[in-house]
């Protein structure tokens, strides 16, 4: 979930792109048709009825893209609402939102309220809600209602208001950064004022980017894992730059760490030479660092120091919100890179199945197959230590395959595999994807999707291991600004299988500008646009919920997207409509439900004005938040 305020400076892919140049030239063909036959999008005959006139494949007329507007909205419970370009939050007609908590309320007992002056003290920032929400979970834990939510990434200028251009001035300002990011586990209650955090919960805990760590799995004890500080390369402290997340069958909390290069930087001269030079460049290290100045002032972030430390972050994260005493461990069977989220699901023979996606330009997207199988109640100690992670290969013809990252095929050991996952992909040939975010996985029949958010070097250079990225298939736009969903339907039903059939769900255009592919597929319309799906979850009613975190000038390409939103389609007819808008300058992230699927749980990130305050409030700080949406009549939602 890569945003321009996602650092202080610029984005994580623009900082990547400045630090490690690529050619900036192709010489792929465009082979758009393969990608928008009738077959491979969602379109009229297959979508919107045998009545609706194509224009060129998956594109709609005017004529037929305003009845599809109107649309079987029978199926939402809900009436669609228009776009938004405030400063707060949107949702449709009988419904209702609040704040449940915001960066630097406090979740513990005896903790002061939120000081905007100065952005919240260092001796508090570890019992505070941290910054910059994004996945989380919701847990039944006992007769106690629980939620798991990660702190992505701080905004300097935001958190240290005392500092000039928010550049940490010392250690201190360091620590306080640090502390504000990772996760919050906080207990929650519903009462007459609705949903607040039980702050005198003994579930609450903060874990941060100190919080010690296990580390588990194929590259534990490798010599690569190992510091002057941990000589064995099992231990680890902290978890960074946590995005998207996912729950386990067995009740724990998966944390996914995305740009943690971000954080590291070298006060001497970067290696030249070797696989941690290779390493390095591929997962963008760079000797300036990125505006947080941790390896200024925290000799574990200069690599000149410690070159194995970038090694020990980039995994996901196993924590079990039941156990404020358990310590955290990092899963490295299911590889390194930038993850968006862990997606979750039991195949039939009981393995268990984890996708992952590398949200980054031209990257790939992963399938982990424990070797054990999941029984309720029995031991899953190992279950995500053991087993084989997969990579992405989409045909043009529409099928695929998941091809095994093994040593035979590689070249290279396990420890190595998951530790240099990219370079292993790019190996077996994987399909280069436009930056797969999220995935979802359908609860009522098999199949997921994952958003392809955008990518502008699709077509115009490789991505940072010189893989190809040629337009086709899966990734069907040159320069793609907007983004697409693509979904596939594993072989005989069954998520552990080798192959699969894919399509693509939706891709995101601009009808009322672009006449051609850029106009988006039969699906979109002047009334639903948006661009850059990033989150994306599927309820236990089969609609699929799409949060976006892109352009929101609501000019030129992207006139009539207006801010960030969250929208909702039905898996079968195709149609999307938009559900809540989010306030300027926000993206809007994360996504959970109560248990009794009466409240929907939203995040709120890197809002700009004065959120969550009202509009016109003054002297107040921009806040993150975490929202409970409810029906006024309290019915169901999703």
């Amino acid at each position: 979930m890569t945003d321009s305020r996602h650092t202080p400076r610029m984005s994580a892919d623009d900082w990547d792109e400045q630090n490690f140049p690529r050619p900036a030239e192709n010489d792929f063909d465009r082979v758009v048709e393969r990608a928008l036959s009738r077959r491979g999008f969602l379109g009229a005959a297959l979508v919107f009825g045998s009545g609706a006139a194509v224009m060129g494949p998956g594109f709609l007329t005017g004529a037929a893209r305003a009845q599809t507007a109107a649309g079987p909205a029978a199926a939402f419970p809900f009436k669609p609402i228009p776009i938004a370009t405030d400063g707060t939050i949107q949702v449709p007609a009988g419904y209702e939102w609040r704040v449940l908590t915001a960066w630097g309320e406090p979740i513990f007992p005896d903790v002061p309220e939120f000081d905007h002056a100065t952005g919240g003290s260092l001796d508090t920032s570890d019992k505070v809600f941290g910054e910059n929400t994004d996945g989380m979970e919701f847990f039944v834990i006992g007769d106690r209602r629980v939620i798991a939510v990660n702190h992505e990434y701080v905004n300097p200028k935001v958190n240290l208001p005392q500092a000039t251009d928010g550049v940490p001035r010392d250690a201190a300002d360091v620590r306080k950064l640090q502390n504000l990011q990772g996760v919050s586990v906080i207990e929650v209650a519903d009462g007459p004022q609705g949903w607040s955090v039980v702050k005198d919960s003994p579930l609450n805990r903060r874990i941060d980017h100190n919080t010690p760590m296990t580390i588990a799995g194929p590259a534990a004890g490798h010599a690569l894992m190992r510091t002057a500080a941990d000589a064995t390369g099992t231990t680890a402290l902290g978890t960074l730059n946590n995005c998207g997340s996912g729950r386990t069958p067995w009740g724990t909390y998966l944390t996914c760490e995305e740009n943690f290069n971000s954080y590291f930087g070298a006060t001497g001269v970067l290696p030249t030479e070797g696989a941690v030079a290779e390493g390095y460049a591929r997962y963008g290290i760079a000797a300036a660092g990125s505006g947080y100045d941790y390896h200024k002032w925290d000799p574990r972030f200069d690599v000149t120091a410690t070159p194995n430390e970038p090694h020990r972050a980039g995994w996901v994260v196993e924590i079990d919100p039941a156990d404020p005493a358990s310590v955290p461990v990092k899963r490295t069977a299911l590889g390194r890179f930038k993850h968006e989220n862990a997606e979750c699901v039991v195949a039939p023979d009981g393995r268990v199945v984890v996708y992952l996606g590398d949200d980054e330009r031209g990257e790939f997207l992963y399938r982990f197959v424990s070797a054990g199988t999941f029984v309720q109640g029995g031991d899953t100690a190992a279950l995500l230590d053991e087993g084989q992670l997969y990579v992405a290969r989409f045909n043009d013809d529409m099928s695929g395959t998941w091809v095994a990252l093994t040593p035979e095929a590689t070249g290279m050991d396990a420890a190595t595999i998951a530790i240099f996952t990219r370079q292993a992909a790019s190996r077996v040939g994987a399909t280069t994807m436009d930056r797969p975010e999220w995935v979802a996985v359908n609860p009522l029949k098999p199949e997921a999707y994952c958003a392809l958010t955008n990518n502008k070097n699709r077509g115009v250079k490789p991505n940072e291991g010189g893989d190809a990225t040629p337009v086709g298939g899966a990734n069907p736009r040159e320069a793609n600004h907007y983004g697409q969903i693509v979904r596939w339907r594993p072989a005989g039903g069954d998520h552990a299988a080798d192959g699969f059939d894919w399509d693509l769900y939706v891709m995101a255009g601009n009808p009322t500008v672009h006449q051609d592919a850029y106009a988006g597929s039969a699906n979109i319309n002047p009334g639903n646009l948006f661009n850059s799906p990033d989150g994306m979850a599927v309820d236990q009613t089969g609609l699929v919920w799409i949060q976006t975190d892109g352009e929101d000038t609501n000019e030129g390409d992207f006139a009539g997207m207006g801010n960030n939103q969250m929208l909702c389609g039905h898996p079968d007819t195709g149609e999307i409509v938009r559900f809540l808008t989010g306030p300027k300058g926000a993206e809007v992230t994360g996504l959970c439900w109560s248990d009794d699927r009466r409240t929907m749980f939203v995040g709120i990130q890197h809002p700009e004005g004065t959120f969550p305050a009202p509009e016109g409030t003054t002297g107040v700080l921009p806040r993150s938040a975490v929202v409970a949406v409810r029906r006024a009549d309290g019915g169901l939602v999703g």
